[in-house]
């Protein structure tokens, strides 16, 4: 792994030249862009847990570009499974890791063995355009879903920083922002600060109106009635329409449905897991205590305080008025609904 500076004004996420990938470190924004240049398995999984790349989409288009290094560096099968392994056990709560790193080593093993490598590069490069795709599509289906609402709610990151294109509930908000103006309410997205740090970060260069608050404060101010929407992402979709997001999205969807207020979720298909029945068997990754105990980077607490820190929580499909994918649009959202969606 390389590390260099970048005094452009806005770097890329994510970028490929066919050999090595490059990301910009997450972990230093807002204030500091720097890109990382990665060069297989091993420092693209350690990318992922750092959280230096995030974002469901993402580390599955990240994930499934690490696998295709590594196996252009060693072209063998046990390669491929060996770095297989290694990238699918990065992140346990997103779906999308799992499905892109499983679909290049299908396509490799699929192969001859001299085609081993360009066949995974190849499944990589299709997956990063259907991710760059999906978003447009998303974007589209959300803001005429919502068209007519112009003061917004959103939870930690969900946009170019965490899917491809425009991103997914970022995608649907900056859709109908090109429709006209919009307000948007940034939840800090505690103990990381996603919000604080990288939504805000992206409104402010998309041109986008909006205000930081505190991630308890959201709920009394759906109360108040000063949002007419709250849009987020979703790291796993069950097959009874459950969702996995950001830890933080459940309290949001009760304060939603008491307010009177529509919760829309965005996300690619690629996001949804059907072989699991229902939220139930989302996997929620916890995390590092020290996240918490030094949320913003400083110490918050006594040192030594016990935490706990689960990076995710599941949302009941009941509570979901809406999901919004490439394919088009969940409503209600159960699992029939679903099931016809990934049939169409």
């Amino acid at each position: 792994m390389s590390v260099t500076e970048r005094d452009e004004a806005a770097a890329a996420p994510l970028s490929w030249d066919g050999r090595r990938l490059r990301i910009l470190d997450q972990t230093l924004l807002p204030f500091e862009e720097r890109v990382i240049t990665l060069t297989g398995a091993d420092d693209t999984a350690a990318a992922i847990r750092r959280l230096s790349v995030r974002g469901a989409p993402l580390i599955g288009v990240a994930a499934a570009y690490g696998l295709a290094m590594e196996v252009a560096e060693r072209p063998s099968p046990d390669a491929l499974r060996d770095g297989w392994a290694r990238l699918r056990d990065a992140r346990p709560t997103a779906a999308n890791l799992g499905r892109a790193v499983d679909r290049v080593r299908d396509a490799a093993l699929a192969a001859s063995p001299d085609g081993l490598a360009g066949a995974a590069r190849t499944e990589a490069e299709a997956i990063h355009a259907e991710e760059n795709e999906a978003s447009a599509r998303m974007g589209a289906h959300g803001a005429e879903l919502l068209r007519g609402a112009r003061r917004l709610l959103t939870h930690c990151n969900t946009g170019a920083l965490a899917a491809g294109g425009r991103g997914t509930a970022m995608g649907v908000i900056a859709a109908l922002a090109d429709r006209g103006p919009v307000h948007v309410l940034v939840d800090e997205t505690r103990p990381l600060l996603q919000g604080a740090r990288l939504t805000v970060w992206e409104l402010r260069r998309a041109g986008i109106e909006h205000e930081l608050v505190a991630d308890g404060a959201a709920a009394a101010l759906i109360a108040r009635g000063e949002v007419d929407a709250v849009v987020v992402g979703c790291d796993r979709v069950a097959a009874n329409g459950d969702v996995g997001n950001k830890v933080g999205t459940y309290a949001l969807a009760l304060a939603a449905r008491a307010g009177g207020v529509p919760l829309v979720v965005a996300g690619p298909t690629s996001s949804i897991d059907a072989t699991l029945d229902s939220g139930a068997g989302i996997p929620i990754e916890e995390r590092d205590a020290e996240e918490v105990r030094r949320a913003g980077g400083g110490l918050v607490t006594l040192e030594g305080t016990p935490c706990r820190n689960p990076a995710f929580d599941v949302t009941p499909a009941e509570l979901v008025t809406a999901l919004v994918t490439e394919r088009g649009v969940v409503q209600p959202v159960d699992r029939a609904g679903v099931a016809a969606l990934l049939a169409s």
